[in-house]
């Protein structure tokens, strides 16, 4: 089994979009008007229209979500945090350190969705995330 994506249904497909491409500074692919991927080296993150719930027996609700949390590991959380600022509207928390030993920024994407972006800090998160 692999592990492939995350998908968010959403009414608000373009602002997302547009949301998720300065997030990350990269640009979706849109195979389909109602549908965009965006590839990372690890998993991809796909936001499809509401009008695409229906092909899954409309069992996903936008905008609906209140426990996962979409997370990336970057080389500086304190640097994301500042430079994220000018299109985070809704900040659950300011760069902290967390007791796993990531230091930890979570936010809200234009749907509510919590984002958190982290970066590995001592010794035995570094190692954690050491990439073979």
């Amino acid at each position: 089994m692999d592990f492939v994506s995350v998908r968010i249904i959403t009414g608000n497909l373009d602002p997302m979009v547009e949301f998720y491409e300065k997030l990350t500074e990269t640009t979706a692919d849109r195979p389909a008007p109602v549908f965009a991927e965006f590839h990372y080296p690890t998993c991809t993150l796909a936001l499809g229209h509401t009008s695409t719930a229906r092909l899954f027996n409309n069992a996903a609700r936008p905008a609906a979500n209140e426990t996962a949390i979409i997370e990336w590991m970057v080389d500086d959380v304190d640097a994301e945090y500042d430079r994220l600022k000018p299109i985070v509207s809704n900040w659950e928390q300011e760069p902290t350190l967390m007791p796993w030993g990531n230091k930890s920024i979570l936010f809200r994407d234009p749907d509510g969705n919590l984002v958190n972006l982290f970066t590995p800090t001592t010794e035995d998160a570094i190692k954690r995330f050491r990439r073979q």
